[in-house]
């Protein structure tokens, strides 16, 4: 677990997303659906401050709000859905939901799906009822980024402010998870090692190459969760 956030840390610094996509469907497995996803929500947030300290200046407020409005007003609907489903229904829908988005990002890659601001209020919705039932907000603000053709230096900053105003939003919904202080501390050591790792690495790794990265990572882990989940339901 450790060794996924710390990689996550060092995406989540690289290309500006990338945490709840690399931890979220591993902690799933490892912790449960709820306390992997609010797991996720407090260490994304956590990340979000220290990599929002170092590029804080490349942020577009008004952009930003855009996107984080829409997506704070659908936390209370993805809330009630994930606690009307069962364990190993959620778990199943996690996987499916990311595998999907993941799938969307690398189809939609050249098109301008979710662009303009009813594409970015399109987006931030989905992005928003996805972070707090499965953990993982990204794949939809990539679309929009993607259409939008975002820069990725102000992307990069912007997405830290977003999602620490979407994390809290989801916290502040749910709760704090239910793990062992040791744990706690453990994964926030290797949350920030992770960032710092990734600090350096962002002058020398090309953003496209962190990206695929992100993909293939949350690809096999998103897989994991589904079989897990289907497992567990076959119980």
């Amino acid at each position: 677990m450790m060794l996924s956030v710390l990689v996550a840390g060092a995406t989540q610094r690289v290309t500006g997303i990338g945490f709840a996509l690399v931890s979220a469907p591993l902690l799933v497995v490892l912790t449960g659906p709820i306390t992997g996803v609010l797991l996720t929500n407090v260490l994304n947030l956590t990340t979000n401050i220290i990599v929002l300290a170092q590029t804080w200046r490349q942020v577009e407020l008004k952009r930003v709000l855009l996107l984080a409005i829409p997506a704070l007003c659908f936390v209370p609907v993805g809330q009630f859905v994930a606690r009307l489903l069962p364990p190993a229904t959620l778990m199943v829908g996690i996987g499916g939901i990311i595998l999907v988005a993941l799938a969307g990002v690398q189809l939609l890659r050249r098109t301008s799906v979710f662009s303009g601001p009813g594409g970015a209020i399109a987006a931030g919705a989905l992005s928003g009822f996805m972070n707090v039932t499965a953990g993982v907000g990204g794949p939809a603000i990539t679309l929009y980024a993607i259409g939008s053709r975002w820069p990725l230096r102000s992307f990069v900053g912007s997405m830290q402010l977003y999602f620490a105003l979407v994390n809290t939003g989801s916290i502040a919904a749910k709760g704090l998870p239910h793990v062992g202080t040791t744990a706690l501390t453990a994964a926030i050591g290797a949350l920030v090692l992770g960032v710092l790792l990734g600090h350096v690495a962002a002058r020398h790794i090309a953003p496209e190459r962190a990206r695929n990265a992100v993909l293939f990572l949350a690809m096999a882990g998103a897989t994991g969760t589904l079989v897990k989940g289907l497992f567990l339901s076959l119980q």
